[in-house]
């Protein structure tokens, strides 16, 4: 059934938005998470300058969440085709991966380094994160890489991992301000 769903999906999302001019910004969107880079130069930005250091140490936490729970333990250990694989008539726009569809790696790195921008306290610029995490997730549909529920599992958990890491990155933000 999830199947299903996840595989009429892509191909309506095929058949009925991709055109030649959103082709060439959904591969840019898309590649902007490749690696996480987009996340990891926000982060290293934001670690340097003081105003969001808090926000960069959240989301470098996040991160290094994302990295360990999902590219080395869950796509190895659930190993799920990727659905250009297995979709009869889905088109690739983008080159083939080397590893598992779920979850996805750019849904999860780009939730969790969003959300902890939000939840830091940084709300207009968390926004505008969060509006690159969607875009990013989006992105991952468009160019046939990822099942629906793969980005829908993976910006979740990004999600989980942000809450945790702002709630550690706060509680010794707290705990330092005491001690000072």
């Amino acid at each position: 059934m999830l199947y299903e769903i996840d595989c009429n999906i892509l191909l309506w999302i095929q058949e009925h938005l991709r055109c030649d001019f959103l082709n060439v910004i959904m591969k840019f969107i898309t590649s902007l998470g490749n690696a996480g880079i987009i996340w990891i130069i926000l982060t290293i930005i934001m670690l340097i300058t003081p105003k969001y250091r808090k926000a960069g140490f959240a989301s470098a936490v996040s991160l290094l969440f994302s990295l360990l729970v999902i590219n080395l333990f869950m796509k190895n250990w659930i190993a799920r085709v990727r659905p250009y694989e297995v979709i009869s008539g889905l088109e690739l726009l983008v080159g083939k991966a080397t590893d598992w569809s779920f979850p996805s790696g750019h849904a999860s790195s780009s939730f969790a380094s969003a959300c902890c921008i939000l939840f830091t306290g940084y709300r207009k610029e968390g926004i505008a994160a969060l509006i690159l995490a969607f875009l990013i997730g989006f992105s991952r549909l468009y160019v046939g890489i990822h099942y629906p529920s793969d980005v829908l599992c993976g910006a979740l958990l990004g999600l989980g991992f942000a809450i945790t890491a702002s709630f550690i990155v706060n509680k010794i933000y707290k705990k330092l301000s005491r001690t000072v």
